[in-house]
């Protein structure tokens, strides 16, 4: 099989996405910014009250995997979906994007698709509600030894921690790369996400277990139980540079990224936007662009850039997918 540069195991989810007003999430009880587990029915009663909708092929580990590819590295993607109308569209999305994307089909007695249903306020942020559906059965089954060896680095999203199977096929996953001398990255994914597994994450980082930690600020600042961002970013420091070769990358909306290296932090700018539509995933491309750029063997303030770039151009429209080619975009910025 091929060798890949960038190889992502994640949730395979459906975005559904509407643009709302602070007014409907109080109404349905939803806090702003959240990502919120549902069960079937509620997806189908948050559907049937949401307004206009753009359905949309996503999941986090996805779209970082979409975003690597259209940068011109080889991605590939791990994840589960059902021999359903929708899992067929996502299969067809994932390969039209260039990203391969061969997971079997899940059990077909099994659950439908995993959807998430994004509303977007008018400031561009967004609460997720997502039904995991059928994405949650992916096993250790699912993960092939010679694609994972094949891959210079593998990203992880801290969903996965959720369903039980996924954690181990994730260790498996983590086992594999590093045997083969490859990298481990993971994304905290979510601030709710980090509240739940706390404990294992951080051991995850003093473990030597992933090589680089993908957070945002609130993720970051849960993770370490502080108000603090500077407090965060030391305590970072101090757990993960045991194993030396571990980076740390704290994306900051407007005020750019941090990249945390046992020799300091180094300050990445925010790509410049003409307007903000749907900040739906920023942090995804972000990682992509970031990952390309480490696949590519460039400086780590570049990787940021290239990350940044990628970040811009997906919260300009509805989706988290670029309608651009960010290699063309990178071009044209001078920064491959």
């Amino acid at each position: 099989m091929p060798a890949l540069d960038v190889l992502t195991l994640g949730n395979a989810i459906i975005d559904v996405i509407a643009h709302t007003d602070e007014g409907f999430l109080v109404a349905e009880k939803l806090h702003k910014g959240s990502m919120n587990l549902i069960d079937e029915a509620r997806a189908e009663d948050l559907y049937s009250r949401m307004g206009q909708a753009a359905i949309i092929s996503g999941g986090c580990a996805a779209n970082t995997a979409v975003g690597a590819a259209s940068l011109g590295a080889r991605a590939g993607f791990i994840g589960k979906v059902k021999d359903d109308e929708l899992g067929r569209i996502y299969r067809h999305d994932m390969n039209a994007t260039g990203v391969r994307f061969d997971t079997g089909y899940a059990d077909p007695a099994g659950p439908a698709t995993a959807r998430s249903f994004i509303l977007v306020t008018p400031d561009g942020e967004r609460t997720m509600n997502t039904y995991l559906g059928a994405c949650q059965n992916l096993s250790p089954d699912d993960i092939d030894e010679e694609t994972v060896a094949s891959a210079r680095i593998i990203y992880l999203e801290g969903y996965l921690w959720d369903p039980p199977a996924a954690k181990e096929a994730f260790r498996k996953a983590s086992t594999i790369a590093h045997a083969a001398g490859a990298k481990v990255a993971l994304s905290l994914s979510d601030s709710f996400c980090v509240d739940r597994y706390r404990d294992e994450f951080l051991e995850l980082a003093r473990n030597g277990l992933i090589d680089v930690l993908f957070a945002n600020t609130h993720e970051i600042k849960a993770l370490y139980q502080t108000a603090d961002e500077d407090e965060a970013v030391r305590a970072l420091r101090e757990e993960g540079f045991a194993q030396g070769r571990f980076v740390g990358v704290i994306t900051r909306s407007e005020r750019g990224s941090l990249i945390v290296t046992r020799e300091g932090t180094q300050t990445v700018a925010a790509h410049p936007v003409d307007r903000i539509v749907d900040l739906t995933g920023a942090g995804d491309l972000y990682a992509g662009g970031f990952l390309a750029g480490v696949v590519q063997d460039r400086d780590l303030v570049d990787c940021g850039r290239l990350g940044a770039l990628a970040a811009a151009e997906v919260i300009g429209h509805i989706g988290a997918r670029p309608q651009r080619s960010l290699k063309d975009m990178a071009q044209e910025e001078g920064l491959m």
